[in-house]
């Protein structure tokens, strides 16, 4: 359904984001009117969108004239009732459900019936808040993403009651902002907030199992994948009582899905006041308040391989890339029917794939720990495309032969990647997040919930992930993606690790999940 864009939109609520959606508003030529209870915070807010304007003018991107009529379309509002011209309201108040419904339900009052009443909440319910307000077909969700202004991405969410013709006056102004729309179910986390759900708690998983430091996963995710931040930076940069709320939410809203149970990592570190960079501690330290990056070490130059024989056996895509990647960096690579080897890596998600030759042997932890598959042997995990990645992950057991370990570590090196040593488990740290994101998407496709072109969209663009878990899903093959989810629902016992229907069923028929 087509839809134009009101000529008046209103915004509840000038703090960060309310002032960054007026901004917006104004840009896609609409009348805006914002209104903050706080006289103050509205003087603050109007301020804060000179200011964003003129860094538009410093980077090129609008003239002064520009901005000076989008400035002049800009109206500060006193009261509710100073917003009755609105065809579109967008509250951005606090995030607590007796705010947004007094505020619904005086406004249903004050503006025109066909207004359409949108609300920017990540986490509570549109149809809840719908159920409160007269006109409950007129009322939709309007997600967008801190900072408002940068972010490329909005959700537009349907409750149980909105109207074709209010979800299309929702679309067509997001659209008009410059945004991306993806339409979101009215579910827990809605699309975005609950796909990525995993890299946090995942993350916390592998923490309280000490696979790895806090230090190491935050390298591991921006290494080996190309996150900008790692879970634990972005935590404290957020707030970890923040993000520890919101899985509390989940947590409830889905009557305890094993997936979203919280942490009681998160939970103590709250009990002790360190919620991160605001307190000055967190998962980090902060010193003076200032940003903390952990230092990378450049990864090694690609070479050195000497015409050593590399054996690698498996026909999973990852296999294929660290052949091209092995012979590029000058060993000499071969297959299972080698003899005698410098090394050997077993990609194999079947035995049946062939035998392995003899001598110092490399496992990819797939479809188990290395104590469950080879624990002579050395273990590695990466998340493919590999060209994308800096870093490979490479563990031991007490009875791995130290060669096995030594070799694959020079391998690692030889192809360019730095080998970060963690502790034992089926996918070891990336392959078990990555996973988890994966098989998150197939849950919420599978319920009907999104589509795989809006889930891959919404984590590129709505949280800056290096590619959607569709895109990571054909690049793994989904047979490498269910081996991981399938060996750690069996070794750990866990519920939150069984596997989506659609992704069981896509992977029987050797379709891909997009």
């Amino acid at each position: 359904m087509s839809a134009r864009v009101p000529d008046t939109i209103a915004v509840i609520g000038a703090g960060t984001m309310g002032a960054g959606i007026a901004q917006l508003a104004a840009q896609a030529g609409a009348r805006t009117l914002l209104h903050d209870p706080v006289p103050e915070a509205l003087e603050r807010g109007i301020a804060g969108i000179g200011k964003g304007l003129d860094r538009l003018v410093a980077k090129g991107k609008r003239t002064a004239e520009e901005v000076e009529e989008i400035t002049g379309r800009i109206e500060a509002a006193a009261t509710l009732e100073d917003l009755a011209p609105a065809g579109l309201v967008i509250e951005a108040a606090p995030e607590r459900l007796e705010i947004k419904l007094d505020l619904f339900g005086k406004l249903a009052g004050i503006v025109a019936p066909d207004a359409v009443l949108a609300t920017n909440t990540s986490s509570l319910s549109v149809t809840e808040i719908a159920a409160s307000t007269p006109g409950t077909e007129r009322v939709v969700g309007f997600h967008f993403f801190n900072p408002a202004p940068v972010m490329k991405l909005v959700e537009v969410v349907a409750g149980e009651g909105s109207s074709e013709q209010a979800l299309a006056i929702a679309r067509a102004t997001g659209e008009a902002m410059g945004k991306h729309v993806v339409d979101a179910a009215d579910v827990a986390g809605f699309l975005v907030n609950r796909v990525n759900r995993p890299y946090s708690l995942e993350s916390l998983r592998l923490l309280q199992a000490r696979i790895g430091t806090v230090e190491q996963l935050d390298r591991i995710m921006r290494r080996g994948a190309g996150f900008r931040m790692g879970p634990f930076e972005l935590m404290d940069l957020i707030g970890i009582e923040t993000n520890h709320a919101v899985a509390e939410g989940f947590y409830r809203q889905t009557f305890g899905e094993p997936r979203f149970q919280p942490s009681p990592l998160q939970a103590r570190k709250i009990q002790a006041g360190h919620l991160g960079r605001k307190t000055g501690r967190g998962w980090y330290a902060y010193a003076d308040g200032q940003p903390h990056r952990p230092d990378d070490a450049p990864a090694p130059e690609a070479g050195g391989g000497d015409g050593r024989t590399v054996a690698i056996v498996g026909s999973i895509p990852l296999a294929d890339e660290l052949r091209d990647a092995a012979a590029g960096a000058g060993f000499a690579v071969v297959g299972s029917d080698a003899t005698d080897p410098w090394l050997t890596l077993d990609l194999r998600l079947d035995e049946a794939e062939g035998a392995l030759p003899a001598g110092p042997r490399a496992v990819l932890l797939a479809r188990g720990s290395l104590h469950a598959l080879d624990p002579q042997a050395a273990g590695f995990h990466a998340v493919a495309p590999l060209e994308a990645s800096r870093l490979i992950e490479v563990t031991a057991t007490e009875a791995t032969v130290p060669e096995a370990l030594e070799r694959l570590e020079g391998l690692v090196a030889g192809v360019g990647r730095h080998a970060e040593r963690v502790a034992d488990a089926p996918g070891l740290a990336l392959g078990r997040v990555v996973a988890q994101l994966i098989n998150e998407a197939a849950f919420l496709i599978g319920q009907g919930d999104a589509t795989p072109e809006d889930v891959d969209a919404g984590m590129r663009l709505g949280v800056n992930h290096p590619r959607g878990p569709i895109a990571w899903s054909a690049a793994l093959g989904l047979p490498h993606v269910v081996a991981i989810l399938d060996a750690l629902h069996r070794e750990l016992g866990e519920e939150r690790y069984r596997v989506a229907p659609l992704l069981r069923r896509r992977l029987a028929v050797g379709a891909d999940l997009g």
